[in-house]
Protein backbone atom coordinates (compact mmCIF):
# COMPACT_ATOMS: atom_id res chain seq x y z
CA UNK A 1 0.00 0.00 0.00
CA UNK A 2 1.53 3.68 -1.17
CA UNK A 3 1.94 5.91 1.72
CA UNK A 4 -0.07 8.38 0.71
CA UNK A 5 -2.98 5.45 1.21
CA UNK A 6 -1.89 4.94 4.79
CA UNK A 7 -1.90 8.17 5.09
CA UNK A 8 -5.63 8.90 3.79
CA UNK A 9 -6.97 6.00 6.25
CA UNK A 10 -5.27 7.76 9.40
CA UNK A 11 -6.80 10.58 8.75
CA UNK A 12 -9.95 8.63 8.31
CA UNK A 13 -9.51 7.14 11.19
CA UNK A 14 -8.60 10.64 13.42
CA UNK A 15 -11.40 11.73 11.86
CA UNK A 16 -13.93 8.94 13.02
CA UNK A 17 -12.83 9.23 16.48
CA UNK A 18 -13.68 13.05 16.24
CA UNK A 19 -16.70 12.30 15.18
CA UNK A 20 -17.76 9.47 17.41
CA UNK A 21 -16.46 11.51 20.69
CA UNK A 22 -18.70 12.01 23.68
CA UNK A 23 -19.14 15.94 23.21
CA UNK A 24 -20.15 15.85 19.69
CA UNK A 25 -22.44 12.95 19.61
CA UNK A 26 -24.06 15.02 22.54
CA UNK A 27 -24.99 17.44 20.15
CA UNK A 28 -27.35 15.60 18.61
CA UNK A 29 -28.74 13.75 21.92
CA UNK A 30 -32.07 15.58 21.56
CA UNK A 31 -35.94 14.48 21.34
CA UNK A 32 -36.63 15.77 17.69
CA UNK A 33 -37.01 13.21 15.35
CA UNK A 34 -36.41 13.14 11.62
CA UNK A 35 -37.56 10.74 9.63
CA UNK A 36 -39.62 8.85 12.60
CA UNK A 37 -35.69 8.39 13.90
CA UNK A 38 -34.30 10.04 16.28
CA UNK A 39 -31.41 12.54 15.05
CA UNK A 40 -28.52 10.22 16.77
CA UNK A 41 -29.36 7.47 14.97
CA UNK A 42 -29.53 9.25 11.77
CA UNK A 43 -26.43 11.02 12.40
CA UNK A 44 -24.41 8.15 13.81
CA UNK A 45 -25.71 5.36 10.26
CA UNK A 46 -24.72 8.88 8.57
CA UNK A 47 -21.47 9.34 9.58
CA UNK A 48 -20.87 5.41 9.79
CA UNK A 49 -21.69 5.21 5.95
CA UNK A 50 -20.12 7.86 4.95
CA UNK A 51 -16.53 6.22 6.18
CA UNK A 52 -17.60 3.31 4.56
CA UNK A 53 -17.76 4.90 1.55
CA UNK A 54 -14.55 7.28 1.63
CA UNK A 55 -12.67 3.87 2.76
CA UNK A 56 -14.02 1.95 -0.35
CA UNK A 57 -12.83 4.93 -2.57
CA UNK A 58 -9.38 4.88 -0.86
CA UNK A 59 -8.98 1.08 -1.12
CA UNK A 60 -10.33 1.22 -5.11
CA UNK A 61 -7.71 3.58 -5.89
CA UNK A 62 -4.94 1.54 -3.97
CA UNK A 63 -5.82 -1.14 -6.74
CA UNK A 64 -5.29 0.24 -9.35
Amino acid sequence: MKKRHQQKLIILSIALFILFNAPVLLLFNSSQKLIGLPIIYVYIFFVWAASCLTSFIIFKKFHE
